[in-house]
């Protein structure tokens, strides 16, 4: 004869592997650090688990602590433990390896500062290119402006914002001097 008891541990493990699965269309390569984290952070704070991420699980003296206190750290460590299946869950093999033996909370922070380095100067290296983008001789403008359409888009695939605005403002700034009387009829006429 099942209790209500029994019931509600098929419902959280069917609830647990139905977060995973939602989860998995998203697996960490090397180059979707920003959308595999904001899909962990969202399954986390779903589950109310984001805490993992921010705070450390660390070791109390049972002797000389509550039971509260305990009960608290017991759980600070399983909710840990399974945030840090589901994370390793959702990588490639490669990075797999590298953090199966990690705490989600150091695994964060590795992940923040390798992540961030690489997508840093990756911003710097596509806004050079876009900076450094110029109308060429007999290239059409259709051309051109899909080229810095791209570089735009690249931008904001690393959660740069980029305006409208600004996006208009570098694409009339590549054309020669023989679109000087172009750019003040552009504003005059598109403001």
């Amino acid at each position: 004869m099942s209790t209500s008891n029994d019931v509600s541990a098929p419902q959280n493990s069917s609830h647990s592997f139905l977060l995973l699965s939602i989860m998995s269309k998203v697996t960490l390569d090397n180059t979707n650090y920003n959308d595999w984290m904001r899909n962990i952070k969202m399954a986390l704070q779903y589950e109310g688990n984001e805490y993992v991420l921010e705070k450390q699980p660390i070791k109390i003296d049972e002797a000389t602590t509550t039971p509260k206190e305990i009960a608290s750290s017991k759980k600070h460590y399983e909710d840990a433990t399974n945030v840090a299946y589901i994370m390793v869950a959702t990588m490639i093999h490669e990075l797999k390896r590298f953090y199966e033996d990690y705490w989600p909370y150091d695994m964060n922070l590795d992940l923040v500062e390798n992540f961030h380095k690489r997508a840093r100067q990756e911003k710097y290296g596509i806004i050079k290119a876009l900076v450094a983008c110029k109308l060429k001789e007999r290239e059409s403008i259709c051309d051109h402006v899909q080229r810095i359409q791209r570089y735009v888009e690249c931008l904001e695939r690393l959660n740069m914002n980029f305006y409208e605005e600004l996006a208009i403002d570098m694409v009339l700034n590549s054309f020669p001097p023989c679109y000087d009387q172009f750019i003040p009829d552009y504003y005059l006429n598109n403001t």
